[in-house]
């Protein structure tokens, strides 16, 4: 996979677990320690996608 391909990639699962949190945290009886795996998720996605984006 080419270096843009997976920045793109990145980008794509990095907004869909921005849309997903933001669903999660809509609902009334939000589940803290899932909340907190996702958020996770989406900061290494950010991170490595900072790090490609370097080259």
């Amino acid at each position: 996979m080419s270096l843009q391909g997976r920045i793109e990639e990145l980008s794509q699962r990095h907004r869909k677990l921005d849309e997903t949190i933001q669903d999660e945290q809509k609902r009334p009886a939000t589940d803290t320690l899932k909340l907190k795996d996702l958020k996770r998720q989406k900061l290494r996605i950010k991170e490595e996608l900072q790090n490609l984006q370097a080259y």
